[in-house]
């Protein structure tokens, strides 16, 4: 299994931001329990999941061509009905150890893969700040614009089958830190 490409997009380091919003991005641990730590309502909220394309920055990580198919689900993270984090968790598709964790509906991915998962190993997190031209930006912008976005990113492996999870950090988050 090859490793993470460390691209132009992804470094080990953050992208220099404001400290609240730098703290969450370099959370260690689930985002899910970090936003839900706040105080505030959290909820996750699906926006499509199935079989979708792989992007050009994932193909390594997954081990599979870009534009090879894939399966995606992409949620939001929503404080206070106020949307805070757009996800993409991206695993092969028909892969028996990832699909049906990622089939959990509202349910937050997160708690499962940053809590007791047995067999579960987490690579070290990325950090990049996407911009316009990257697929999952134009994706985030259709909730909220922004120039750029924050984003971390980390792959998990799990029977051997790898597991890439992106959050990309919306504007309105900083209104809750």
């Amino acid at each position: 299994m090859r490793a993470m490409v460390n691209d132009a997009l992804w470094r080990a380091a953050p992208p220099a931001l404001s400290a609240s919003v730098l703290d969450c991005l370099t959370e260690p641990a689930s985002l899910s329990l970090r936003l839900q730590a706040g105080g505030h309502r959290f909820a996750v909220t699906v926006l499509q999941q199935g079989e979708d394309r792989v992007q050009a920055d994932e193909a390594d990580a997954l081990g599979l061509a870009v534009g090879a198919p894939m399966y995606a689900r992409h949620v939001l993270l929503t404080l206070e009905d106020v949307p805070v984090v757009f996800a993409r968790s991206a695993a092969r598709p028909g892969c028996p150890d990832w699909q049906p964790l990622l089939q959990r509906g509202s349910r937050s991915l997160g708690l499962t893969l940053f809590g007791e998962l047995s067999g579960l190993s987490r690579e070290p997190l990325r950090y990049g700040l996407l911009a316009a031209g990257h697929p999952l930006a134009g994706a985030a912008a259709q909730t909220q614009a922004a120039a750029g976005y924050p984003a971390r990113r980390c792959r998990f492996l799990l029977g051997g089958s790898p597991l890439l999870l992106t959050e990309l950090f919306l504007p309105a988050l900083e209104d809750f830190l």
